[in-house]
């Protein structure tokens, strides 16, 4: 994801990156990447859900309304 991100948007330095402590994001070879193109990472507090509430209530409405009760619809990832 990252790095076709990167391929698309050339110019990144300075952004901010914000995600919960998910061990993905705490990768070393992730965080090394971010911070490669200047990318300032910030992670929400361990154990804290108000602090990525917004993102997680867009998310959740989006499954509601997108994808809960579709599951059966298709048969492959394909």
């Amino acid at each position: 994801m990252l790095d076709k991100a990167f391929e698309k948007f050339t110019k990144v330095e300075g952004l901010f990156f914000h995600s919960d402590q998910g061990w993905q994001y705490q990768h070393t070879s992730y965080r090394t990447s971010l911070k490669d193109h200047g990318i300032i990472q910030s992670m929400s507090r361990k154990g804290n859900c108000y602090d990525d509430c917004i993102m997680e209530t867009f998310f959740g409405r989006l499954k509601n309304e997108m994808f809960y009760g579709y599951e059966k619809d298709d048969s492959s990832f394909e």
